[in-house]
């Protein structure tokens, strides 16, 4: 697997980690929560500006991402 694909995969895991932490949530049920919302396709469809930004802004996007979809948390 190239070095992009695993660098990206690890930053995405990452997010969902401090989401989950964030959120008082398990990382699976944070992972649910973001793919159910389709955050998770918009971080691997916006990976090449999001990790240039801080986690702390991109869990703040993310969070109001799924709200805006109906998302409670």
């Amino acid at each position: 697997m190239a070095a992009s694909v695993l660098n990206k995969i690890e930053y995405i895991i990452m997010l969902v980690a401090a989401f989950a932490s964030r959120s008082n949530v398990t990382e699976a049920q944070a992972y649910h929560y973001l793919s159910q919302y389709g955050a998770l396709a918009l971080c691997d469809k916006h990976y090449g500006i999001m990790h240039t930004l801080s986690f702390e802004e991109n869990i703040d996007t993310l969070q109001a991402y799924c709200q805006r979809k109906g998302g409670k948390l």
